[in-house]
């Protein structure tokens, strides 16, 4: 092993590497900022570039590009409320209410604190405990998955304003619910296309984050009438706000870091859970562990909400690649396609990767470290500048939301009907926003619902129909009981507040 990082450090700390990590980073982080452009198209346009490389280099060059677009992703989320990626759509929450009250620069500051410390972390963890964590992810089947799953939709708790539950309750159920349209990926069978073509191959992931957030955000400055023509010049420094933090806002951050550092990295390690789970339950987790005067701050604003997703999502990332490395098995979508390079290049990831060519395992965990110093040395200088786009006029922003959005749903399908569709459900976020209804618990339905059905259905099958999984195995009993846990603790929550209200009225 020791043998093995020596030849990663040799390989990743050559130039030409070097080199190679830091365009990555650069052009990640541009793509990252870019709503609706995501690091998946970007690496599946750079395989064919990398087709002369030598595979350590392309893996080094792809690897950045992952991780820079999920660090780079979080400003457009924050600036615009138009996450970049789906792993910084949760960055938003907070994000974006920071950045409505003047305080751009020190929410984006905080954003690369995280993601560096997350992802520097993260690539620790993986240079120490790669071999050992692929045992870990061996020994979770489809009934571990699925229950991993329902803790996950049981987080939408987390996104429940006091008095919203069965809101959030409903738009999860909703987000389940388009899930579902499009083929069966274990039976081919169409459902619910209701003979549109258009909606064989399912909802696009973009088109329904664009909707909910960008374009309904879009929408509702239109709507609400909001002047919409103020000065460039209005936008002092005082608007955008000082990147520096004060020792109690890094004392706030520091523990939620190493907690959510911790809980990205794991979430990532499990294939197929990726940036975007990690990063909502970070969320959920810190809100639900956070003080009752804390946890009024989350969605408006909060330092901690913004930093715990932050973290965990560039943590993911990297915990992404003990699957994809030692495993070969893709641990999110991005990894998919990373997947696919390597067999480009005749490399078969698997347990014996890091035996058979340790330059090439060791160089990309190495690189990793590299690219994180690389983003933070990138990001930092130009935070300034970056938020400058809050000077931008809202009749010119507000185009410019629209232009991404239609144009970033348009270029992953060129089908029109993609925009009608993606229009219509803008304009349905739109009635619900104004209702109170949260859209966090959609996005997340929508995202979960897909692998709790195929796990849910392998767990069956594999059970003879017999729901009997639940109980058989430790793995899947212990999150089973978390799931009752988090039952019972936000019905007595309920009741307490309900005892709480008969005191203040009896008062």
């Amino acid at each position: 092993m020791n043998d093995g990082i020596l030849i990663g450090l040799e390989t990743a700390f050559a130039g030409y590497n070097i080199f190679m990590v830091v365009v990555g980073c650069f052009a990640g982080t541009i793509i990252g900022m870019l709503p609706g452009l995501g690091p998946m198209s970007a690496i599946a346009l750079m395989i064919p570039i990398t087709y002369g490389f030598d595979p350590a280099s392309a893996m080094i060059l792809m690897a950045g590009v992952y991780y820079g677009a999920i660090f780079g992703g979080s400003t457009s989320s924050i600036l615009i409320n138009a996450p970049g990626v789906a792993g910084t759509v949760s960055s938003s929450f907070d994000g974006y209410p920071m950045a409505q009250r003047g305080e751009a620069g020190k929410a984006l500051a905080i954003a690369a604190y995280a993601s560096f410390s997350g992802g520097t972390i993260a690539a620790i963890f993986l240079l120490v405990a790669a071999p050992q964590l692929a045992k870990v992810s061996l020994s979770f089947h489809s009934a571990d998955y699925f229950a991993l799953m329902c803790v996950g939709l049981l987080s939408i708790a987390a996104f429940a304003s006091k008095g919203q539950f069965l809101k959030a309750m409903i738009m999860t159920c909703f987000g389940l619910a388009l899930a579902t349209v499009g083929q069966d990926s274990l039976s081919d069978i169409t459902r619910f296309a209701f003979g549109n073509i258009n909606l064989m191959d399912g909802i696009s992931f973009v088109l329904l984050v664009m909707a909910t957030f960008a374009m309904s955000e879009a929408f509702m400055i239109i709507f609400k009438k909001t002047d919409i023509n103020f000065k460039a010049s209005d936008v002092s420094k005082k608007k955008l706000g000082s990147i520096k933090l004060s020792k109690a806002e890094i004392k706030e951050m520091v523990p939620v870091i190493g907690r959510t550092s911790i809980l990205g990295f794991l979430v990532g390690v499990l294939p197929g859970a990726g940036a975007t789970i990690a990063s909502f339950l970070a969320w959920g987790f810190e809100r639900g562990i956070a003080s009752a005067k804390d946890k009024l701050k989350f969605g408006k604003g909060s330092i901690k909400g913004l930093t715990a997703p932050e973290t965990a999502n560039n943590a993911a990332c990297t915990g992404s690649f003990v699957p994809l490395l030692t495993l070969g098995i893709p641990g999110s979508g991005t990894t998919a396609v990373m997947l696919g390079a390597l067999l480009s290049f005749g490399i078969q990831p698997g347990p014996r990767l890091y035996v058979d060519q340790p330059e090439l395992f060791w160089a990309v965990i190495v690189s990793m470290y590299i690219g994180n110093v690389v983003l933070l040395v990138l990001n930092l200088p130009l935070i300034p500048y970056i938020a400058r786009i809050l000077a931008v006029p809202k009749n010119i922003l507000v185009p410019l939301v629209l232009f991404f959005s239609v144009t970033g749903v348009y270029l992953i399908s060129f089908n029109n009907f993609d925009i009608y569709f993606m229009a219509i459900v803008a304009l349905i976020s739109l009635v619900l926003r104004t209702m109170n209804f949260p859209m966090p618990p959609l996005i997340l339905g929508f995202i979960l619902g897909g692998m709790l059905e195929e796990n849910l259905r392998r767990a069956l099958l594999i059970n003879d129909g017999s729901f009997s999984f639940m109980i058989d195995r430790p793995i899947s009993l212990g999150l089973f009981i978390v799931m009752i846990l988090i039952v019972l603790m936000q019905v007595y929550q309920i009741i307490k507040n309900r005892q709480t209200n008969s005191r203040d009225e009896l008062t």
